[in-house]
């Protein structure tokens, strides 16, 4: 694991509270197989808000004329479950994550819901250390081309209605979706849901809502019949 100190290095922030930063870095289960009483699910919870706050502030002064609807789903788009996995990525903060030795056998490092809970929580701990500046400032240098391309597209891309398309001309069926797990607290709710046709699984999706979850297991879908039709 690379030293906590070039990680602020690479954000462009030097925490005043080194330990506002560790606790943002404390998966639960290191903190269980260490007995420490702290780690970073509420800093998730508080660094969700801050996301939420900066990115709805950023898109009310870029896109003047839009409606409440247009700015809540380009708004979605930025701080989905992927787009916060690859900020994380791009400052290489699983190198950085202290992990019980269960989550690294099983590539915790990597886990798109790992990284982004984590990246939530390196939010709240700027935050805490920094104020709305300093955390605002890493969301909009970091989000920055997340966001641009989210208002170019209006939001997500909708995976479910191409697949239903899809499905309707090619297999003259529809898909079905099945909730397949619930996992995590209410705040930070993680469903895996299943798509099928006519009773073969075509695609799995997790996410941080059953709509998300959905265009994800409906995004595997799609490449899926694309490869076969190949």
């Amino acid at each position: 694991m690379r030293p906590a100190p070039e990680l602020q290095q690479h954000i462009g922030y030097m925490f005043r509270n080194a330990e506002l930063l560790e606790r943002a870095l404390t998966h639960r289960s290191y903190a269980n197989e260490n007995r420490l009483s702290e780690h970073n699910e509420r800093m998730e919870f508080l660094g969700d808000s801050v996301l939420n706050l900066v990115v709805s502030e950023r898109l009310m002064n870029d896109l003047p004329g839009s409606s409440e609807g247009d700015l809540s789903r380009i708004r979605a788009a930025v701080v989905s479950e992927p787009s916060l996995a690859a900020v994380a990525r791009e400052i290489g903060l699983g190198d950085y994550l202290l992990l019980g030795r269960g989550e690294e056998q099983t590539g915790g490092r990597d886990k798109d819901s790992l990284l982004a809970d984590s990246l939530e929580a390196l939010v709240a701990s700027l935050y805490l250390d920094g104020g709305i500046e300093r955390a605002g400032a890493f969301i909009i240098r970091f989000f920055d081309d997340t966001i641009r391309k989210a208002r170019t597209t209006g939001g997500t891309s909708d995976y479910k209605t191409e697949i239903q398309e899809r499905c309707q001309e090619r297999l003259k069926t529809l898909p079905e979706y099945r909730v397949v797990s619930e996992t995590g607290p209410d705040h930070q709710k993680q469903f895996e849901v299943e798509l099928s046709v006519r009773g073969e699984v075509y695609g799995r999706g997790t996410g941080r809502s059953k709509k998300e979850a959905e265009q994800r297991a409906a995004r595997e879908a799609l490449e899926k019949l694309s490869s076969s039709s190949r």
